[in-house]
């Protein structure tokens, strides 16, 4: 509510990741901003004009989709990932990190893992993939973020798909069974780029 106090909102239970990203980037910028820009900063409203430091790290986003690769409930496993992408990272040392973890476990079992609904691989769907999966393997492995996520717009315009909107919730629903999801490259550089091909092809297993 404070973010845009004057404007409907649509609140129910799909919006929470984007909001809780939305705040994360609220925090960050208060650091940076003068006084009269704090005070307009809903981070300066919910925490009564204390903020806490931001804690550098994964968006909510991230972690969710993160659960949702892994089909686990178990944080130890999420911050497994975490803390070969964050060095140094762990539970102890990012308390409101870990918070998100326990939070997006939570978020996982009780609305994502019951309605997912995986999309059946097509035709162009299965070769789009397939070029990613090949594409992925000649990556290092410590490839960064943005150059996975050049990769991945690449195949989505190299198979004709009417936009890259469309190429990505196809990825979504093929990979996670569900309509949103992340940063392809960003969960990618996350997850691993060994353990995506591994993913692509238990996807592709699934096609008829």
């Amino acid at each position: 509510m404070f973010n845009s106090p004057k404007r409907a909102k649509r609140l129910y239970f799909d919006t929470i990741p984007r909001h809780v990203d939305d705040y994360i980037k609220h925090l960050e910028k208060y650091i940076d901003q003068d006084e009269s820009k704090r005070l307009e900063n809903p981070a300066w409203h919910i925490n009564t004009g204390n903020p806490p430091r931001p804690e550098k790290g994964i968006s909510y986003n991230i972690l969710l989709n993160l659960a949702s690769a892994c089909n686990t409930d178990d944080p130890e496993i999420l911050w497994g990932f975490i803390s070969r992408y964050v060095p140094d990272a762990s539970a102890e040392k990012l308390p409101a990190l870990d918070h998100l973890v326990n939070c997006a476990v939570n978020f996982y079992n009780d609305f994502v893992k019951p309605n997912k609904k995986y999309l059946d691989v097509n035709k162009n769907d299965y070769a789009a993939l397939s070029d990613l999966q090949a594409a992925l393997g000649q990556l290092p492995r410590e490839s960064n973020a943005e150059t996975i996520q050049t990769i991945v717009y690449e195949i989505g315009k190299k198979h004709n798909y009417t936009s890259l909107k469309i190429w990505f919730s196809t990825l979504y629903q093929i990979l996670f069974g569900q309509k949103q999801g992340p940063r392809m490259g960003s969960f990618i550089a996350l997850y691993g780029i060994k353990e995506t091909i591994e993913l692509i092809e238990d996807s592709l297993k699934r096609t008829k």
